[in-house]
């Protein structure tokens, strides 16, 4: 039975972190680093979803139905700043996914993006930057000669299909490559070993 009190609340949570994403894009900070409004909120929002999950387990769809268990999954997507809920919200999609209580694609873009942080190659191809020329990529991949074979087992489309759909998806929110791509990725590498993601 749905907990629809509990989906709606998933759903604000969802909807204050796209409007707090689209404000700051609109006026380009969100693409100067991890802005401090987007880093409290996502905190803010682990936090209530640390809690709903010590309290019902992952917002499986039986729990919260499809968009709250969507929205559940974004919060944790989202979560950059707190590797060990990061993983442990891994632990959880992928049982979930195995349980098929949720989409396989979930916990592959989580496993996609805690691997990006840690500096290992990604599996499926879900984790794009920029590149020193200027051009949206993903993040390197592990034995990218399979990579299409292992999205399709999960739902998604070829490699190719999606990154020419982000690099459409950039262009239409305006956002460009950084000026110095060195010092960027420096940030980036700084940023990952301050908040935990590497020793």
């Amino acid at each position: 039975m749905i907990e629809e009190r509990l989906r709606l609340e998933l759903l604000q949570m969802r909807e204050a972190d796209q409007a707090v994403r689209a404000e700051l894009a609109a006026d380009g900070s969100l693409f100067d680093g991890y802005h401090p409004r987007m880093e409290e909120l996502h905190r803010r929002n682990a936090e209530r979803l640390a809690e709903i999950i010590e309290q019902q387990g992952w917002p499986a769809i039986s729990l919260v139905g499809e968009d709250g268990s969507d929205a559940a999954w974004m919060i944790a997507q989202h979560a950059i700043g707190e590797p060990a809920f990061q993983r442990r919200c891994l632990s959880l999609l992928t049982q979930a996914a195995a349980d098929s209580a949720i989409p396989a694609w979930q916990p592959a873009y989580l496993e996609d993006r805690i691997r990006m942080f840690e500096d290992r190659p990604q599996l499926y191809g879900t984790q794009y930057d920029w590149d020193e020329n200027g051009e949206m990529e993903p993040w390197p991949i592990e034995d990218e000669e399979h990579i299409d074979d292992r999205r399709l087992a999960i739902g998604l489309g070829a490699l190719a299909e999606n990154t020419a759909r982000m690099r459409e998806g950039v262009a239409g929110e305006k956002e460009q490559p950084p000026r110095d791509w060195a010092r960027r990725r420096k940030e980036f590498d700084d940023w990952a070993h301050k908040t935990g993601w590497r020793d």
